[in-house]
């Protein structure tokens, strides 16, 4: 498949830039889409071959494809990323919004809509909801336990790869396989050639473990505030769903459905075109 047509734009957040990918129609309802961990803004493109009437506005995570890295020795908190969400439909001058996000991005989406629901007409999550939780409880041990291994990992050094073909079929094959033509998407603007061969753009230091993660009643508050129509598309060999369902109860207005699917289930041609048409339909009803 021809990958559509889109544009890439920079914004600024405390000196660093953060990049976007936009697809659809400028006009359209304005689709907000956050990526997951490891993943950027080029996992959005299957759905936007389908949503060409939405506009639809993929983010980079800082640390991702084309945004800056944080500065060295800042961890990678997800609420930092609730964060640049905001200066971005700030900077967009958007009133409200409809969030999508996958995986990570689900749990960054949730955060915000909780944090400023009055900006948020409705979401999509897909294969994700929540953030990772310490229990309250356990903090002291989990944040030795990160920040032991943190240090360990601090001082690890990647091999590059001796040809991008060589990293797309090491994408391809990891823990969570894609097609070729995704992972070709997501290299394309996740990896960049040196010198001694390619190399991933994201930052090593996402890798590092969280030293701090916010508690389940924490993340229950935010799941509360979820006022919006909520569309929540999890696939059937999810790991994640065992993650979320004590949370399903909590949430206000939901759709829940199930796809034959890995977790990267947009970036499957017959779920990435069911999932386009539950997206169309619930914002024809808007």
């Amino acid at each position: 498949m021809q990958s559509p047509s889109h544009t890439n734009w920079q914004f600024a957040v405390h000196g660093r830039q953060l990049a976007v990918m936009e697809w659809g129609n400028p006009q359209g309802t304005p689709v907000i889409a956050l990526h997951g961990w490891l993943d950027n803004a080029a996992s959005f493109t299957l759905l936007a071959h389908h949503l060409p009437h939405v506009r639809l506005i993929a983010l980079d995570l800082a640390g991702h494809g084309f945004s800056d890295h944080r500065p060295v020795g800042q961890p990678y908190y997800i609420w930092d990323n609730v964060a640049d969400v905001q200066v971005l439909i700030e900077h967009l001058a958007l009133d409200e919004v409809v969030l999508l996000g996958h995986s990570l991005g689900a749990g960054v989406a949730t955060l915000f809509a909780g944090a400023f629901p009055e900006r948020v007409s409705r979401m999509i999550l897909l294969d994700g909801m929540i953030p990772l939780d310490y229990p309250a409880s356990q903090l002291p041990e989990s944040m030795a336990k990160a920040l032991r291994r943190g240090a360990r990992l601090s001082r690890r050094t990647l091999k590059p790869y001796g040809s991008f073909e060589q990293a797309l079929e090491t994408r391809i094959n990891s823990r969570w396989p894609v097609s070729r033509e995704a992972a070709t998407w997501l290299l394309e603007r996740g990896m960049r050639q040196t010198a001694d061969g390619w190399v991933w753009r994201s930052d090593m230091a996402l890798t590092q473990p969280s030293i701090v993660r916010l508690c389940e009643s924490q993340i229950a508050a935010f799941v509360r505030r979820l006022s919006m129509p909520v569309q929540l598309i999890m696939a059937e060999r999810s790991e994640e769903l065992s993650l979320i369902e004590t949370m399903l109860p909590l949430v206000a207005d939901l759709e829940f459905k199930t796809l034959a699917a890995s977790h990267h289930l947009h970036l499957e041609s017959g779920p990435a075109q069911q999932i386009a048409n539950w997206i169309r339909e619930s914002l024809r009803g808007r």
